[in-house]
């Protein structure tokens, strides 16, 4: 059982300026697993450890960012209850019928006020990750094919009322908070909230506009393996933002990189076992830089400046 009723991030909807283009880079250079195309013209991907159907969908649009994240939780009785629990919050809800999204159950969508759209669901298609579950290998041709992360494991999201948003998935989702970053009269600049033992299933910063991504973060087993990632990035002609480095905040080693449609992504390892009862970490503001690439203690401009 889950430690709060949801399980994990499930999926993330990306917008892309060229299709096939994107279908290229997240197969091939990602090294995500290709789970089809349905009548919408979304096109699914999972990573290759992953068992659900996917983690991953992209859409061709006039603009980059993302649609829509979501969270499995574990069981329909779990969705249910999280439903009546954000109406009584006062947030407006939508039930999405089942198979609207491939291989996916119904889902209960809303809209925090900076602008994203958040949704969870109880009932994915379980698909494997190839290598069966009796007597099964340790790992499979897809894990060698592009970077290949294992997982799909959170995304950075921007917009003005952060208050809100770490209101309603500490107070009616269940998470917690593991580390802030503060101004100087104690504003919450950023969030990073757990519904696990990681350090984050989900972050928020606060930014002037809404609706914003930073990045979409994707989970590697090894800083070695980070360092793989790098190399491949660089084969392949991906432009970096930050890193190789390690993060102060969250300890995670990492790379953050764009797509081909200029959608920061991240790949992601490290950190340390997180747990409810532990006290939050704070970061004055001030010491962002070091939170941010501990080894160059360098605020990059980028970071802050560019979202899509």
């Amino acid at each position: 059982m889950a430690i709060t009723g949801v399980l994990r991030p499930g999926h993330a909807q990306i917008r892309v300026l060229d299709l096939e283009e994107g279908v290229k880079f997240y197969r091939d250079v990602l090294g995500l697993v290709d789970m089809g195309r349905d009548s919408q013209g979304r096109h699914y991907f999972k990573a290759w450890d992953e068992r659900d159907h996917h983690s991953v969908l992209i859409r061709q649009a006039d603009k980059t960012g993302i649609d829509l994240f979501g969270f499995k939780v574990d069981s329909e009785a779990t969705l249910e209850k999280f439903e009546k629990d954000l109406q009584a919050y006062g947030v407006t809800t939508k039930r999405i019928p089942a198979g609207e999204m491939m291989n996916t159950g119904e889902r209960v969508q809303f809209t925090l006020n900076n602008g994203h759209a958040i949704e969870l669901y109880a009932d994915k298609k379980d698909v494997g990750n190839g290598l069966g579950y009796h007597n099964p290998k340790p790992w499979g041709p897809d894990a060698e094919r592009g970077i290949a992360p294992t997982r799909l494991d959170h995304a950075l999201l921007a917009g003005g009322d952060l208050d809100q948003a770490l209101d309603i998935f500490v107070n009616v989702l269940g998470f917690y908070l593991v580390e802030e970053v503060v101004a100087p009269d104690g504003m919450k600049i950023a969030v990073w909230l757990s519904c696990s033992n990681k350090t984050h299933d989900i972050a928020f910063l606060r930014h002037a506009e809404d609706g914003k991504l930073h990045h979409v973060s994707f989970w590697l087993e090894t800083w070695e393996k980070v360092l793989r990632a790098a190399d491949i990035m660089s084969m392949n002609d991906v432009p970096v933002d930050i890193g190789p480095t390690r993060h102060g905040i969250t300890r995670g080693a990492t790379i953050y990189a764009w797509d081909r449609s200029g959608n920061r992504f991240e790949t992601f390892s490290g950190g340390y076992p997180a747990y409810p009862d532990h006290a939050v970490i704070t970061w004055p503001v001030e010491h962002l830089p070091e939170g941010l690439d501990y080894a160059q203690r360098k605020l990059h401009e980028t970071f802050l400046t560019v979202f899509s």
